[in-house]
């Protein structure tokens, strides 16, 4: 058989082998880094995606022979560590990925490495507490107790503790708690009517996530005046844990199945029912889409909830060639820079974001300049002690597109990212390399906006 040099397929993932007896073997995972090493050295296409690469390609120039051979086993995991599971290096950069005959997998052998390490207790308390999202939001809501912690959480003195015990880098931006968490302040939906398109549901549930619950309930609470504005009814399910990606960015995949068997049970019942499921972070809804159906092949309703779960964008855009999606926007937007996250990328649905803020620009003044690029935060890899500077360095050609100015030299009038976390990241490094700088907004609250709802 030929081999060709490169790959002309579109790139497919073969499941995640991680309950077999090998996935586990850390010999046989060794032998398949040192494989897959070995070619990303020869071909060293990824060098300017993320830290792995230049950690791998240094350890093989230091070697006496300037080969993967040479590097001891013992620091190959200082490549693993940089790696946050972005997955643009497998749908984005490498000509070798599946259907190609070498059949690399990069993510996925970076994700089963990190599993034999946490296997063997090797992955930190501190770590495995910032992982557990549904801990942190515990708090949320609680009058009194929320302000207190938000104001202690601020301190010097606070941020120095977790420097100290949690690994958390004093300059990182960190999210406070809501007053008020998402799931007890939804607005029932007025629309009774379903509709259903070519192409969509008639009907949305909401996957709340963690994130915006416990952190940033106006996003969601943005999305559900959209949907209420173009009459889609909608519902909240009826319970969530966290989705899992936290846990899986650890290699806790134990932990991933449990959040799987406590969601997919309940998120299963509304695809049944002819539910569009719509989860407002692009990490948790990549978990549905690709992450659990990999690891679950062979579950059925893993199966149906992957079908049935969509980038709110994506539904909206859809929406829109079913000609239901109102374009009533009444607000100009002006200069909006944009960032896509990872997270949306991968999920192979276009750039729907920019697709319906260009939409809005159709009916209202919208100058968009869009950013394709990872901003570095990736999860908590970007708030760690390690990793903190290498999070600003691997963002800053965002933040300085983020920030550019237009041909009039005005700057942004507002910055916005998919991904909640990563926005914030990019408000930070705007800052801190003192670049023109605007409110964050998510783009729901952005459509929210234009259409005058807030």
């Amino acid at each position: 058989m030929s081999t060709r040099e490169g790959n002309l397929e579109a790139p497919t993932r073969h499941p995640l082998d991680w309950l077999s007896a090998d996935f586990h073997d850390e010999d046989k995972c060794n032998a398949e880094l040192e494989r897959v090493f070995d070619i990303c050295h020869g071909c060293r296409r990824c060098v300017s995606l993320c830290q792995s690469f230049p950690t791998l390609f240094d350890l093989v120039d230091e070697t006496d022979d300037g080969e993967v051979h040479g590097i001891p086993k013992a620091d190959y995991g200082k490549v693993v560590e940089q790696c946050y599971l972005c997955d643009l290096c497998y749908m984005t950069k490498c000509p070798y990925v599946p259907p190609h005959a070498w059949n690399l997998d990069f993510p996925h052998l970076m994700l089963r490495a990190k599993a034999i390490r946490f296997r063997k207790g090797e992955v930190s308390k501190a770590d495995q507490f910032l992982a557990s999202t549904d801990k942190h939001g515990q708090f949320a809501g609680i009058p009194v107790v929320v302000q207190v912690a938000n104001a202690i959480n601020a301190t010097p003195l606070a941020r120095r503790a977790m420097d100290r015990y949690l690994g958390v880098h004093p300059d990182a931006w960190m999210p406070s708690l809501a007053t008020q968490r998402f799931r007890w302040g939804a607005a029932d939906s007025p629309a009774r009517t379903v509709t259903n398109g070519e192409r969509t549901p008639g009907k949305v549930a909401i996957f709340s996530t963690c994130y915006v619950n416990y952190n940033e309930p106006g996003i969601g609470h943005d999305l559900l005046a959209v949907l209420a504005h173009n009459g889609i009814p909608y519902v909240l399910v009826e319970k969530e844990r966290c989705c899992g990606m936290p846990k899986l960015e650890l290699g806790d995949l134990d932990s991933v199945a449990r959040s799987k068997d406590a969601n997919i049970p309940v998120l299963d019942r509304y695809a049944r029912d002819g539910y569009a499921i719509l989860s407002a972070v692009p990490s948790c809804t990549l978990m549905f889409k690709q992450e659990l159906p990999l690891m679950f092949p062979g579950d059925a309703a893993v199966q149906r909830v992957r079908d049935a779960m969509w980038d709110p964008f994506e539904y909206l855009a859809a929406r829109h060639r079913d000609g239901l999606l109102k374009t009533d926007f009444k607000r100009d937007l002006g200069n909006v820079s944009y960032q896509i996250p990872c997270h949306g990328r991968v999920q192979n649905i276009g750039r729907k974001t920019e697709e319906v803020l260009k939409l809005i620009g159709q009916t209202v003044r919208v100058k968009l300049n869009t950013v394709e690029r990872c901003s570095g935060h990736a999860g908590t890899y970007g708030i760690k002690k390690p990793y903190h500077a290498l999070a600003m360095k691997i963002g800053k050609p965002v933040f300085k597109a983020m920030g550019k100015l237009d041909a009039d030299g005005k700057g942004p009038d507002w910055i916005s990212s998919d991904c909640p976390l990563g926005g914030h990241h990019i408000a930070q490094g705007l800052a801190d390399n003192q670049l023109p700088t605007a409110p964050l907004a998510h783009p729901l609250s952005l459509v929210a906006t234009a259409y005058g709802l807030k």
